[in-house]
């Protein structure tokens, strides 16, 4: 028996003082009431209502029961509320900053459409693996290397004119004897200001002959591009983000970078619904839908025609 379902019927009819006005106002048909006040009836052993008469009176039994019968139905109602505002309660989650906004806002709706109520954080790396940390939020996309990532996004190299090969080698940005051309520099953004990122291309910079200021960490994207975009500098980003700068990218012949991006979450249910349910969509987010940098030859995405050499 269900004992809240027969006690609503129970405060409902001894409202109304019928059975037919007490089911309505409880939403069910007469006989469902009448079926239910006998089931809690037969549970006690006692009756509830007098019904020698047209008229429904309680009896002893049923007025000292009601008060406690009213606190059951008002709990229950009060458990319905709860359960439903824990639903609605939205699941803060860390995001890398570089996210597009557009991006992130059909995140948000995919989410509704699943019942998951986002409410999304954007901040670099560092900044996210301490909101996990300190629990500020319930989940965070986090950086971690190629092996261990969920999401991956393969980096290169992007400039303001078209490269001349398919690849970039890291040798070509030697300067020459003479000096007289200024040294490229690559632009590391914050979000690749990681270990298994920066120290790679760090390293086969030097081995390739690179002057130590020709590999530097740029203070923000914005800045970084801002000098991809005006000089002949060259910023380290995925495919996605060159072709929202309008740069031409390539991809870097040696060391092969890789972002990587895994969920770290406080609840393995948080943990369940980012990583499968919306997996997708956070893959759009990062820029790691189809896991292809980019054509390997020719012209990629993005690429404006122009004869001037990178």
């Amino acid at each position: 028996m269900d004992v809240v379902a027969a006690c609503r019927a129970f405060v409902a009819v001894s409202g109304h003082g019928s059975f037919t006005s007490g089911a309505a106002a409880a939403g069910i048909p007469q006989s469902v009431a009448s079926r239910r006040i006998a089931a809690l009836e037969e549970h006690f052993g006692a009756r509830i209502f007098d019904r020698s008469s047209r008229a429904v009176r309680l009896t002893s039994f049923g007025r000292d029961m009601l008060p406690a019968a009213r606190r059951l139905v008002d709990l229950a109602d009060a458990m319905g509320d709860d359960a439903e505002r824990a639903r609605l309660r939205p699941l803060r989650v860390a995001v890398p900053e570089i996210c597009p906004a557009h991006r992130l806002a059909t995140l948000v709706v995919a989410a509704r459409r699943q019942r998951i109520h986002l409410e999304v954080r954007p901040a670099g790396p560092r900044e996210r693996a301490r909101l996990c940390r300190s629990l500020e939020v319930g989940a965070g996309i986090v950086a971690v290397p190629e092996a261990a990532a969920s999401w991956r996004v393969p980096l290169g190299l992007a400039a303001r004119t078209p490269f001349p090969a398919p690849t970039v080698f890291l040798e070509t940005l030697r300067s020459g004897r003479a000096r007289t051309q200024a040294r490229r520099r690559i632009l590391i953004q914050p979000e690749d200001d990681v270990a298994h990122l920066r120290d790679p291309l760090t390293r086969a910079g030097q081995s390739a002959g690179l002057a130590p200021a020709q590999v530097t960490v740029a203070p923000s994207l914005v800045d970084a591009a801002a000098a991809a975009l005006s000089s002949p500098d060259l910023l380290l980003c995925s495919h996605q983000q060159a072709e929202d700068f309008a740069l031409h990218w390539r991809p870097l012949a040696d060391p092969r970078l890789i972002r990587g991006y895994d969920i770290a979450a406080g609840v393995s249910e948080d943990l369940d619904q980012l990583s499968t349910v919306l997996h997708s969509d956070i893959a759009r987010c990062l820029g790691a839908s189809d896991g292809d940098p980019g054509p390997a030859g020719g012209s990629a995405p993005g690429d404006r025609p122009t004869g001037e050499p990178a």
